[in-house]
């Protein structure tokens, strides 16, 4: 791979258009209303982006409405190039992309780069996934008849996604919907807008027809989703957030019985095991939960250690977490960037402030820094209390927090002791354990010796509430595929 030679900030936020994407055309908010975008680092605004309406999301649909019959009877290898050439494209311009996404996001350079390409392999995974849809042909059992099936695009889809993988989670959602043959309209999170319109751009340049692909960007998302939800014309709804909006969105979708996908929030254990390699659980740990600085919900929340071994692992891990580079994301070195906004870093200040009130020790950080921008430290706790608000809330941030336990089944139900079943991490070297551990753990994934498990070619999604539905993988593709019988008699 070549070295990386990021344009500047304002270079890139000047190339992406800042208007509504409507049935292939850059468009005014109604009103003409915008909305800014901050840099995370600075607190400063960037620049503003339109602000839609209601009505603008009802055009939107409309144009999506409008292509949906044409592009769904578009041969499978025209909708496999399209995100072909769409993939090649994000990986000519990823470092282009991440300066966009470090802007907007915080995230240091590196790791938006490390995205871009992420977000780039959705496109490429769907574009293979696009000519292998499948029916099928049979008997049926009274001999007399055969079933035909088909599968059919759901129609028209309405995506909602996050800010914390503003350029991965669209190309998460777009990838399997353009290649099952549905048409869209992105609602982005209104903290990162341009991720998406940039994406919008090279979709069209791969050569999307118009209308396929529509993005609304707004502050205004209660206003502008619900009636899309209530209108009976959206046909799938798939949705990357916390719970709570999650719930929200699932009672909207009900009058309509829209189909929904939705992956949720996370309260991610961190099993390691007296065995386990400390090399490795450590090495585990910084990616499960430094990667987007604690931003994700598969970053791991609640740390278990083995007596024997928890003070060895959180001193270690300390000096690791304390060693990391804070400032703002476009500085060269930097590893740990600011958090998405004042909100999101008061949230993170109150969990550790309570779970220190509670008894906890600070091994590393634990102080907000002085200045501008929405920064905090990595921070470790030890002697965590299992009352402690962090266990039961989704920090999302750069904390990890330490509790010891004494036995397996101890440990499992104490994992599994929480609303939420996205991800588990688990640290051993006893296969036995790996595997009855695995599947006694109540989430949809598990990383079994190691502290990264998303993967384009992999299905990811949770249970309980965490989610519905799964994301990647060979199954992505089916939810947005309807399955049509046929009865023929013979």
């Amino acid at each position: 791979m070549s070295t990386p030679s990021y344009p500047p900030a304002a270079d890139v936020l000047a190339a992406v258009p800042k208007q509504l994407y409507i049935a292939g055309s850059w468009t005014d908010a109604a009103g003409g209303r915008t909305m800014p975008v901050d840099d995370p680092a600075t607190g400063e605004v960037l620049c503003d982006v339109a602000d839609a309406a209601p009505a603008d999301g009802q055009r939107a649909l409309a144009a999506a409405e409008e292509a949906q019959e044409k592009w769904a009877a578009t041969a499978p290898r025209a909708r496999s190039e399209i995100l072909r050439r769409a993939y090649e494209l994000i990986m000519e311009r990823a470092d282009a992309l991440a300066a966009l996404m470090t802007a907007e996001m915080g995230k240091p350079l590196a790791e938006a780069r490390g995205e871009a390409a992420y977000a780039a392999e959705f496109f490429r995974w769907f574009s293979e996934e696009a000519v292998r849809v499948e029916g099928g042909f049979s008997t049926l059992p009274d001999g007399k008849n055969r079933m035909l099936l088909m599968r059919r695009p759901v129609g028209p889809c309405l995506l909602i996604t996050p800010w914390n993988f503003p350029l991965a989670m669209g190309t998460r959602k777009i990838g399997p919907a353009i290649a099952a043959g549905c048409t869209m309209v992105l609602k982005p999170a209104p903290q990162t807008p341009l991720s998406s319109l940039a994406l919008a751009g090279i979709l069209a340049e791969a050569g999307l027809p118009a209308g396929v692909l529509n993005v609304v960007t707004t502050s205004r998302a209660g206003e502008v989703v619900e009636p899309l939800l209530t209108g009976g014309h959206v046909r799938k709804l798939s949705f990357t957030g916390s719970t709570q909006v999650g719930r929200t969105l699932l009672a909207q979708s009900a009058p309509a019985v829209v189909r929904t996908s939705m992956e949720l929030g996370g309260n991610a254990p961190f099993i390691v095991f007296e065995d386990a390699d400390l090399d490795v659980a450590v090495e585990g740990a910084m990616t499960a939960k430094m990667r987007n600085m604690g931003e994700a919900c598969t970053a791991a929340n609640r740390f278990f250690v083995h007596s024997s071994v928890a003070a060895e692992f959180a001193e270690r891990l300390a000096r690791r977490m304390g060693a990391l580079e804070v400032g703002p994301g476009s500085h060269p070195g930097v590893q740990v960037g600011p958090l998405i906004d004042r909100a999101g870093r008061t949230k993170v200040e109150e969990l550790v402030a309570d779970a220190v009130a509670r008894g906890a020790e600070v091994l590393v950080g634990g102080s907000t820094p002085e200045g501008p921008g929405c920064f905090y430290p990595p921070t470790v706790l030890t002697g965590v209390s299992p009352a402690s608000r962090l266990m039961e809330t989704e920090i999302f941030g750069p904390v990890a927090a330490v509790l010891t336990f004494e036995d397996e089944d101890e440990v499992v139900a104490t994992a599994n002791s929480t609303e939420w079943g996205l991800v588990g991490y688990l640290f051993t070297r006893d296969l036995n354990r790996s595997l009855r551990v695995s599947e006694r753990l109540e989430v949809g994934m598990v990383g079994l010796n190691t502290g990264l498990v998303s993967n384009p070619a992999a299905p990811f999604g949770g249970v309980k509430q965490s989610g519905l539905g799964r994301e990647g993988g060979r199954v992505g593709i089916d939810e947005f595929l309807e399955y049509k019988y046929v009865a023929v008699p013979v």
